[in-house]
């Protein structure tokens, strides 16, 4: 999903806080001129980095997940600083893996998922080593890898693909399926390629091959793999593909030519002219890869000479039936949950996007059981989840050329039941709330009204165009931060749905919703200090408290940081000047903070 718009990254608001910007800034450069790094222990166990860890983690919405020693982030946090850091510190010089636990999620096709769940004592470990690994890997990873990497999403990927066969012609698509990826990584091969790329610490590589074979409960020690749900397991299975990013690209986009062009299409022309090399690009999600090539002949040798090269290599399978070159004329080739196909418009070949057929039937799947809830369960609460619902399917596949049709088709197959589960539940009216009108205020569709509320249209979709992803932006570089603070100029669709599907318990459906409307018209945006709020971050405040007779009406809310919120309330000297250090960094509007701290029965702060 679109996760990166519009909102300022939490590593980046909690690196600044814990004043490790710098570090991994410096980390990231000195990769990219191919330094080598001996002494990454003595980085990773600063106590910088482990509360960085800590605060990661706590944010993080797995956080309350139990491994098999059911310790959850709060417990953990019961511990003084002091005593953590010394915990970790300790758990780092002679590290024995707890076990790891076993969980099985069904996946679309319908087969099991299996995911291993680190303990929380070793995913504070693995955060720590992710934070220090993470710039010294970005700065050598293919910049055509979009998955588990930060800013990226699988928007990116697919506007990649469009850009190829719109654009630069790209007919022929060569569809690889690895067979069983994450089960089958060689350790001591992702231990040499970390080697590769200039991570050198002997005592950290010790670290890493003992958490690669932490025993799985029931199953004994992995020979081989990565285990799905650990926190290190994205970035080091990124490593492994990694090497056959760059393997693809030399074979033709990064291969050096005599002559340095200013362009790579001049320099693409010259090749043409003068080689027979296979002419292909990769575009990769996680272990979802498609070849692009121009001529048939092209695809045949590239799926030849991948298929070989990633058993010889890397030791890995590809699945036969599921490997294929499809012809982007005749056939439709899936991608990230979406199908293309080129088809003939005024005389040229246009690609054309829909929802792939099985995520057409598991929307279909998911949008009838949203609305069997409401029809059990008639409220406010049922409806909020299906509108997240809704809003969450529309705002990841509105990148398809079709996706109206789509929508429409599946709006059409689910009316009967929409019909007959909320026929004595439907109202003439109900509340449009700011969110429906930032989405869905110009749609002319029949819409329909549940408990006070108006459903989200199933088919009120509008196509948007992808973005390719800006090579400008980096978490680890001043003007790569800078692009990203560009992009905070809209709400976040994303953060949008999460706070329909997730309402604040015990409270009124009137706060509820004004909550929504308000990081609407607030663009997201702290009322106080003008940082984004982000998921984790964000309360509601009472501006007339309710123990002086405030209520829960839109006027008298606001959406602020928790930070800010504290700051509000606090009436200690020294809470007061904790919380003013940590918004340091912030533009607060002190004007604003005053009338909420008098109104809340508290003295003014002096402005800074």
């Amino acid at each position: 999903m679109a996760a990166n718009k519009a909102k300022k990254k939490q590593t980046l608001r909690n690196n600044e806080y814990y004043s490790t910007q710098k570090l991994f800034d410096d980390l990231y450069e000195k990769s990219q001129r191919g330094e080598v790094f001996t002494h990454l222990m003595e980085l990773i166990t600063s106590e910088q980095n482990i509360l960085l860890a800590y605060r990661a983690i706590k944010k993080n919405k797995g956080s309350k997940t139990k491994g098999v020693n059911s310790t959850t982030i709060v417990e953990m946090g019961e511990k003084q600083p002091e005593k953590l850091i010394a915990y970790v510190r300790k758990r780092m010089q002679n590290f024995h893996p707890h076990a790891v636990r076993r969980v099985e999620i069904p996946k679309p096709d319908g087969r099991m998922r299996p995911l291993g769940i680190p303990t929380m004592e070793d995913r504070i470990v693995q955060q720590c080593i992710k934070q220090v690994l993470e710039p010294i890997c970005e700065a050598k990873f293919y910049k055509h890898s979009y998955g588990f990497r930060p800013n990226r999403s699988a928007h990116h990927a697919v506007a990649r693909a469009m850009f190829l066969v719109n654009i630069s012609k790209y007919r022929y698509v060569v569809d690889v399926d690895i067979k069983g990826f994450f089960d089958n990584v060689n350790h001591g091969k992702l231990l040499k390629q970390l080697w590769t790329l200039g991570i050198r610490d002997k005592q950290l590589l010790c670290i890493l091959s003992k958490m690669l074979k932490a025993p799985i409960q029931g199953e004994g020690v992995p020979v081989k793999g990565v285990p799905q749900g650990g926190i290190l397991s994205p970035l080091l299975s990124n490593v492994v593909l990694n090497e056959l990013d760059w393997w693809i690209a030399s074979q033709w986009g990064t291969f050096p030519t005599r002559t340095n062009y200013a362009h790579d299409l001049s320099r693409y022309q010259n090749l043409r002219r003068t080689s027979r090399m296979k002419e292909v690009f990769i575009v990769r999600y996680a272990d979802d890869f498609k070849l692009f090539c121009k001529c048939r002949s092209d695809a045949e040798r590239i799926f030849a000479a991948t298929t070989m090269w990633l058993r010889e290599r890397l030791g890995l399978e590809i699945s036969p039936e599921k490997s294929k070159i499809v012809n982007l004329k005749k056939r439709y080739s899936d991608f990230l949950g979406f199908k293309l196909k080129l088809r003939p418009k005024s005389g040229k070949w246009v690609l054309k996007s829909h929802m792939a057929d099985k995520a057409q039937k598991k929307c279909r799947e998911n949008i009838r059981t949203a609305i069997g809830r409401i029809g059990r369960e008639p409220n406010q609460w049922s409806v909020m989840q299906f509108n997240a619902m809704v809003l969450g399917l529309h705002e990841y596949y509105k990148i398809a050329t079709n996706v109206y049709l789509d929508f429409d088709r599946i709006a059409f197959d689910v009316r009967k039941t929409l019909l007959c589960r909320t026929k004595n539940n439907r109202s003439k009216t109900g509340l449009r709330s700011q969110a429906f009108q930032q989405f869905y205020g110009d749609f002319t569709g029949k819409i329909f009204n549940v408990a006070g509320l108006a459903l989200f249209p199933i088919n009120g979709v509008k196509t948007t165009p992808p973005m390719c992803f800006s090579p400008d932006i980096c978490n680890y570089s001043e003007k790569g931060r800078a692009k990203i603070h560009e992009l905070q100029k809209a709400i976040s669709p994303v953060v949008l749905q999460k706070l329909m599907e997730h309402p604040i318990q015990g409270q009124s459906t009137e706060l509820n919703d004004n909550r929504i409307s308000l990081y609407v018209a607030q663009r997201g945006k702290c009322a106080v200090c003008k940082e984004p709020l982000l998921l984790g971050e964000m309360e509601v405040h009472h501006i007339t408290p309710k123990a002086s007779g405030g209520k829960d009406n839109y006027s008298n809310l606001a959406l602020v940081t928790g930070d800010v919120h504290k700051l509000i309330h606090a009436t200690d000297p020294v809470i007061i000047h904790k919380y003013l250090e940590k918004l340091k960094h912030c533009k607060l509007n002190m004007m604003k903070l005053n009338k909420f701290r008098l109104l809340a029965g508290n003295c003014k702060l002096e402005y800074r």
